[in-house]
């Protein structure tokens, strides 16, 4: 289990779906080769490769035209799934299909957007109007027992970006929808239940296409609704004004929802100014839009074109280290040495090479009740979301029982102090800082020495049990001071994460 942690901790959410359809569609190969499946493998791979062409050239024009940066990988992907649930061509008279579906799911990005933030699955809508104009419609093909056990492995992308929670609706509305309207017609619940995994694409659909962060709600809570509402919608017997439901329909019906309750931002920003604030520590600004509005904690994606894109992708999801209460948006980022080419291209980033925000979302947000105690730990540039938070703290003088626990390697990596030392001075929020390199430590150093430890905790914060603890910092930080709360029997409930997709 740590190697898969590891193997997901160092590749982005967008490139491990990309090498996953990859591997589906060369196990299709093979399959069509060994009979399995019913195609030619020459014209499974020809398929795959003309939806590729149709879509990088459909994307590359639309780019063009609109004056946005072009996402190469995101090509890559609707193609790919395009190709794994429309039927391979057998003749020329079947291109139309794959064409039209590829032309229409690059094209609704673009034409059917509102303030730059597409509103439907691309590949969904790109289906969905493939089949109203009569030209052909999916054969979801993937949903077929041979591949099964590799559907399986999309298990890892939900994995990925902790979208457990969304699957689990889905899945509950799915197969109660399923059986239930089963059962009303004499079936028996477990062979339907048997023939749902075996040959339904349900697997590939909730783990590729449900899960799409571009089009899913941005918090927990909206996400389990929008699980549910494709769920029951995903039923192949359920009818509605006379029409039969399909997966693709069932995923924008969902997507009309999730727009509803998302915010409709995405914003081209050019740098303001950059400001190293710690050793390799980058502080970047930007003006803040008109009318962007967020909640202190959140996170967004961002978008960075450049050329030699590496496997990390040119998309990261960064914290908004500013508060609401400023006009400008700032991101905390540490860069390391073999920095992938998205940081190395950031680093020299300049206010003529445009930045693509958008999808603002995240629940690692302070609690309505103000009267909660709440205990932020932040290891190293984790500090982030808290600088967004307590910097609107200090600029509302909003006063709330905080402790900070900041921990860094040196004392140097300390940052963001000017805002902590005066949210300690006028909301009386108490800091600790602890340095976890001893051989640093000079005379002058007032904080703590050593790792996040439980007496540390229970010295520095005697009430402990009756607070509820922010995480914020790399997944190993998150992860083993998780277990060392639960260990000092707080419970879930008392823990909240700071985690986004493509972490």
């Amino acid at each position: 289990m740590k190697l898969v942690d590891n193997f997901l901790n160092s590749i982005t959410m967008y490139r491990l779906l990309l090498y996953y359809l990859i591997l589906l569609v060369a196990i299709a190969f093979i399959y069509c080769f060994l009979g399995f499946l019913a195609f030619s493998p020459f014209m499974l791979i020809f398929s795959t490769l003309f939806l590729v062409a149709v879509c990088y050239i459909t994307n590359k024009v639309f780019a063009y035209i609109f004056e946005v940066p072009a996402n190469v990988e995101s090509v890559y992907i609707t193609a790919l799934i395009l190709a794994l649930i429309l039927t391979p061509v057998r003749t020329y008279h079947d291109l139309p299909v794959l064409f039209w579906a590829g032309v229409w799911s690059m094209a609704s990005k673009y034409i059917i957007a509102i303030n730059r933030k597409h509103i439907f699955n691309p590949a969904a809508l790109g289906v969905v109007i493939t089949a109203l104009t009569g030209i052909g419609s999916a054969s979801w093909w993937i949903g077929t027992l041979p591949m099964l056990p590799f559907a399986l492995l999309g298990v890892l992308i939900v994995r990925k970006i902790r979208r457990f929670d969304l699957v689990f609706y889905f899945f509950l509305a799915a197969l109660g929808t399923i059986i239930g309207l089963s059962a009303l017609k004499g079936s028996a619940p477990l062979s339907i239940l048997k023939l749902t995994f075996s040959e339904s694409p349900i697997l590939f659909f909730a783990f590729v296409m449900l899960t799409e962060p571009l089009t899913t709600p941005p918090t927990k809570m909206l996400q389990a609704v929008y699980g549910i509402i494709v769920g029951i919608l995903f039923s192949p017997q359920l009818k509605i004004a006379g029409f039969y439901t399909t997966p693709e329909i069932a995923l924008l019906v969902g997507n009309v929802y999730s727009y509803i309750v998302s915010p409709k931002i995405k914003y081209i920003l050019n740098l303001k100014e950059k400001v190293a604030i710690g050793e390799n520590i980058v502080d970047f600004i930007f003006p803040r839009p008109a009318g962007f509005v967020f909640t202190p904690g959140q996170y967004m994606e961002w978008t960075l074109p450049h050329p030699k894109t590496d496997s990390r992708g040119n998309r990261r999801y960064f914290t908004i280290a500013s508060s609401p209460t400023e006009d400008t948006v700032r991101l905390g980022v540490r860069f390391y040495p073999n920095a992938s080419s998205f940081k190395k291209s950031l680093f020299v980033l300049e206010p003529k090479n445009p930045l693509l925000a958008g999808q603002l979302a995240g629940d690692f947000v302070l609690p309505k009740d103000s009267s909660k105690k709440l205990v932020f730990i932040a290891g190293g540039i984790g500090i982030t979301p808290f600088r967004s938070i307590i910097k609107y703290l200090v600029d509302k003088n909003e006063k709330r029982d905080i402790i900070l626990i900041h921990v860094n390697k040196v004392a140097k990596d300390a940052v963001y102090m000017d805002v902590l030392n005066e949210a300690h001075k006028k909301l009386g929020i108490k800091l600790v800082h602890t340095v976890t390199d001893e051989k640093t430590i000079t005379s002058d150093w007032k904080g703590r020495v050593g790792r996040l430890t439980e007496q540390m905790i229970k010295e520095e914060v005697p009430d402990y049990s009756g607070r509820t603890f922010y995480i914020s910092g790399s997944q190993a930080i998150v992860d083993s001071t998780k277990e060392l709360l639960k260990s000092m029997k707080l419970s879930q409930k008392q823990i909240i994460t700071d985690y986004f997709p493509g972490f």
